[in-house]
């Protein structure tokens, strides 16, 4: 048994999601989502929560249980408070501004990289070394970060490169005389 798929979504007051056969969606103050669930998984919305329950009992609908669930849970989680994820540049000369619909960033290359920001993504830098991405779509706004990290990502060294907020690098030993 899922211990997850087991507790029931609360949607919170200014959003409305409506469940139309296997088509989910959820509209809320930053905006609208909607998925398919798989035909092994059922929604049903029941005094301002949606369930998600197997049909039933065959691995693939126990196996995806949880994640319609939690998918679920993001979705109206997203309409209502938005998703943030923040980067940080570590390294001499490197930085980021927004310019337009356009995330400008230096990092070292002989060329300033020019990112495009997609519809439904807004991005702020208060700092020239700290950029936060924000958006109603969590998938999205990971995919960006992602992205963006992948520019430079971080070297174990120095540490120089661009890392999430919260990430940990694991610093190695230099060389020895």
């Amino acid at each position: 048994m899922s211990r997850i798929g087991k507790h029931p979504v609360p949607v919170p007051a200014g959003v409305t999601v409506t469940v139309a056969g296997q088509q989910l969606t959820a509209k809320g103050k930053l905006g609208q989502l909607s998925m398919t669930l798989i035909d092994d998984i059922v929604a049903t919305l029941e005094d301002g929560k949606v369930t998600v329950a197997p049909r039933n009992d065959g691995k693939r609908a126990r196996t995806n249980w949880a994640t319609a669930r939690t998918l679920v849970n993001n979705m109206v989680t997203g309409v209502d408070k938005g998703f943030t994820k923040n980067l940080e540049i570590n390294g001499v000369g490197y930085k980021a501004a927004v310019q337009g619909k356009e995330l400008v960033l230096n990092l070292g290359y002989s060329h300033d990289i020019r990112y495009p920001i997609p519809e439904g993504i807004s991005m702020k830098c208060d700092k020239p070394t700290s950029i936060s991405i924000s958006g109603f779509d969590k998938q999205k706004v990971g995919q960006v970060a992602a992205e963006i990290r992948a520019y430079r990502g971080p070297e174990p060294y120095k540490g120089k490169g661009v890392k999430y907020e919260d990430e940990v690098i694991v610093r190695k030993e230099g060389k020895k005389k």
